[in-house]
């Protein structure tokens, strides 16, 4: 049987601007709510004992939207950096951003360093990802490769899918197990490409600002009733080849 534990829990959190125009509402209200879900989708990690939780905040194609809304969420983002740090002080939450941090404005990016220096050490870890995409951690981690060969640090023969793994964002941390997308689409989008290679994945219908603890463990049920197999066969799994 393969070991199904759950230590690191991925979202897409798709389906904030629909849920809002549904309502009426601005499409900021959407994110708005959406921010209270990253909330109740965190505790029910640590109820079940995930160690890390990465969300999809901001993708590098997102600067492409209107600049009104652009603006409405690097808004919401600095104000939840702010508010948000203390409280996940005190829930053992360490806080971790991802991504190109050069485009944000120098409040944000002084907000970011501050709120992790905040929560470092806890116990369990939230990764935001903003202005993230699979295509640009894989392409960093490359430039940081073809630098240590540059230099002399490194025979090109040397280099392994490992040696790669290690210079991409999420290195220090556990293997991605699920990979959730909510909103009803069934795509990736650019995220964490690398580290999808052998998570599981999950697509919800409830649009981001309905999905909550509840769902997610909906999301945990169905992870543990699944055979992880690794390119391995299901007899070779239950004959325990994976831990051999």
């Amino acid at each position: 049987m393969t070991d199904n534990s759950l230590r690191h829990v991925a979202i897409i959190m798709d389906g904030n601007n629909r849920w809002a125009k549904q309502r009426g509402m601005a499409g900021v209200s959407g994110h708005k709510v959406g921010v209270e879900r990253i909330r109740d989708v965190m505790a029910a990690c640590q109820e079940m004992g995930v160690e890390v939780l990465t969300v999809f905040a901001f993708s590098s194609e997102n600067w492409r939207r209107p600049p009104v809304e652009v603006e409405a969420l690097m808004s919401l983002f600095l104000l939840y950096l702010k508010n948000e740090a203390k409280a996940l002080n005190k829930k053992d939450v360490a806080l971790r951003v991802i991504g190109n941090r050069e485009r944000f404005s120098p409040s944000i990016q002084k907000a970011i360093a501050a709120a992790e220096e905040l929560t470092r050490g806890g116990k369990t870890t939230l990764v935001i990802a903003a202005d993230y995409g699979g295509r640009w951690d894989i392409a960093e981690a490359a430039k940081k490769i073809a630098q240590q060969v540059a230099a002399g640090e490194l025979d090109p023969a040397a280099i392994t899918e490992d040696s790669l793994h290690q210079h991409t964002c999420l290195a220090d941390l556990p293997p991605l197990d699920l990979l959730i997308r909510t909103g009803g689409e069934v795509r990736i989008s650019n995220f964490l490409l690398w580290q999808c290679a052998y998570a599981e994945l999950f697509f919800s219908d409830k649009l981001w600002p309905d999905f909550d603890g509840d769902e997610l463990k909906k999301a945990a049920a169905s992870f543990r009733e699944r055979q992880r197999r690794f390119g391995l066969t299901g007899d070779q799994i239950d004959a325990g080849a994976l831990n051999a």
